[in-house]
Formats: structure tokens, sequence, C-alpha cells
């Protein structure tokens, strides 16, 4: 790839959620990551990572604790009133859940056509227009329109999100644990789809999921989380087949092997010790206590993310 347009920086992003009298969960703590125009990034990492927090942080979901987001060159993350609308025209979200992220009073045309009335994009027959044009572009039918979420299976509601997200034609999407709610035999679907639009559209995505296999399919790059910080980032390829991050070759040795007898030979890294809690947490690297390369001064200094190949990030003290 020539020269990269960042369309997404995100600059020692935080997240802190106050959970008792003097009690703060650090949810996302201090993460930098650059996104650029036409390519998806992946976010990996176990449950309460912060992968989650982090996309809805960089949507505006939620207010931002401190750090910047940086949307084509602006400052995002202080935007207010009409200038706030403008970014939420380029940039939209596809939830986890299609159960309880569609409102059950509204019918598919008017969830569809919600985002186009709030931007004022198209109205009357036009909007109509629209609304069967992107119900056909997801593999839907006009006739979809009329009918209400509780009639579609969850892949269909799926579909019926993504349209949403696109109504309003956006430059970038977070797509927040797509399928995670989803049948296997519909995860593929649902993701060829997402590449497809990607190439028809431009499209810029932060996927975030937990099925390393389909990130590893559909990202041209991947950042891998714990407990709130960026451990690793590089290259699709180069971090599924060469990990630095010990907490990184403990997730790739558990991605199952389709073939039988290469799967049976396969040695599984298991992580033992103990979790450390993401409230008030010790100085230090977060995975230290469950690390089998610890020292001391991985439980006394918080490693900073480093370049140790092209393109290839590891927060590591032990990677040199």
């Amino acid at each position: 790839m020539s020269e990269k347009k960042v369309l997404v920086e995100v600059k020692d992003l935080k997240k802190y959620f106050k959970v008792g009298r003097n009690a703060i969960l650090k949810a996302v703590d201090g993460i930098d990551f650059k996104i650029y125009k036409g390519e998806t990034l992946g976010l990996v990492g176990e449950s309460g990572c912060g992968k989650t927090t982090c996309g809805k942080t960089v949507m505006g979901l939620y207010p931002a604790t401190s750090g910047e987001i940086i949307f084509d060159g602006i400052k995002v993350n202080e935007l207010k009133g009409k200038e706030k609308k403008a970014f939420t025209r380029k940039a939209q979200i596809i939830f986890q859940d299609p159960y309880s992220s569609l409102d059950p009073r509204m019918t598919v045309g008017d969830i569809i056509g919600e985002g186009i009335d709030i931007h004022g994009l198209y109205t009357g027959q036009q909007r109509t227009e629209k609304i069967y044009e992107l119900l056909q572009t997801i593999g839907l039918t006009s006739e979809h329109a009329n009918r209400f979420p509780h009639e579609f299976s969850g892949g269909q509601r799926q579909r019926i999100g993504i349209a949403r997200a696109l109504a309003i034609e956006p430059e970038f999407i977070v797509c927040d644990e797509p399928i995670s709610a989803l049948d296997v035999s519909i995860q593929a679907q649902i993701i060829n789809l997402l590449i497809r639009l990607q190439k028809e559209r431009g499209l810029t995505y932060l996927f975030i999921a937990h099925d390393l296999s389909m990130v590893k399919h559909i990202s041209d790059r991947v950042g891998v989380m714990y407990l709130g910080k960026m451990v690793e980032m590089a290259p699709s390829y180069e971090l599924y087949t060469n990990p630095k991050h010990p907490y990184t070759e403990a997730l790739m040795s558990a991605i199952p092997i389709p073939d039988p007898e290469e799967e049976r030979k396969k040695k599984r890294i298991e992580i033992e010790g103990e979790i450390p809690s993401p409230i008030n947490p010790k100085p230090g690297c977060r995975f230290a206590s469950r690390c089998r390369y610890a020292t001391e001064k991985c439980t006394q200094e918080t490693p900073q993310l480093k370049e140790v190949s092209p393109e290839h990030f590891v927060a590591c003290h032990c990677i040199k």
C-alpha cells in the first residue's frame, strides 16, 4: 500500500467508571491506535478487556475520561451541536445484540429510515426508494419494510442493523461483535456481507470480536487488548503467524485447526495465575500475575507499545 491516509486516530484514550466511593474501573486505560481509510482494524481480547467500551467511546456513546479521538483531522470528542451531528453522519455502529438493538415498536422501514429523517437526506418517494434499495443490498426485499423486528431471525435482524448503519452513507463503522449472538451457519454470511459492502462503498471498519478466526479473515491489522491496555498490534498475517506478547501467544494457541491430526499435535499454551481486577489496578504490567516470563520490573513498571519489527508493536518488557 502506498501512502495511507489516517481516518481515525486515538491518542492516550481513557474511559473510567466510578463503581464505588473510592473505586475506579479503568475499562480503557491509555491506548493509542490509528485506522487507515478503507482498512479493517480488528480488536480482540477476552471478555472484560475493554474492547466494546473502546468502540463506544470512539463513537461518542461514552464520553472519554481523557485522551483524543481524531476523525479525518478533527478532534471529535470535544464536538457539540451541529458539529457533533455532522460527525455521526460519517460514523456509525453495528451493535452486538440484534435482538435488543432494534426498537420492537417500529417497522423495519422506520428503523432504517430514522437516520435518514434525522439528517434530512431524503423525503417522500425518494426516502422509500432508499429504504427498499438498502433492504435489497443486505439480502432482504421491499416487502420486509412493513414488518416488525420480532418477525425476523437473528441473522436477518443483524442485516437490518447493518442497513440502518448504511442508511446515512457513513465512511466509518464500528462493528461491535456483530456475529457473536448469531448461529455459526449465519456468521460467515454476515462477514461476507460486510466485506462486500466495504469493497463497494470504500468503508473503514473497527471490527470488535472474540472469534479469532473471523478476525483474521476480515482484518488488515489486529490489536490485542488486555484489561484496558493494548498489548500488541500488527498486520493480521504477521500477528497470527508470529505473535510476540505472551498473552497473544496463548490466544493464538487456542485457535482450533480444522485438521484433526494437526489439532492433536498442537501444543496449547495455558494461562495460569490470578486474574487482576481492573478496579484500582496495581502498577506494572496488567498481565504480570499470569505471565510465565514475568520479572520484578514487570510488576513495577507499565510497558509501553514499541515497534519491534515493521508495523509490529508490542508492550512487553521481555521483548527486545
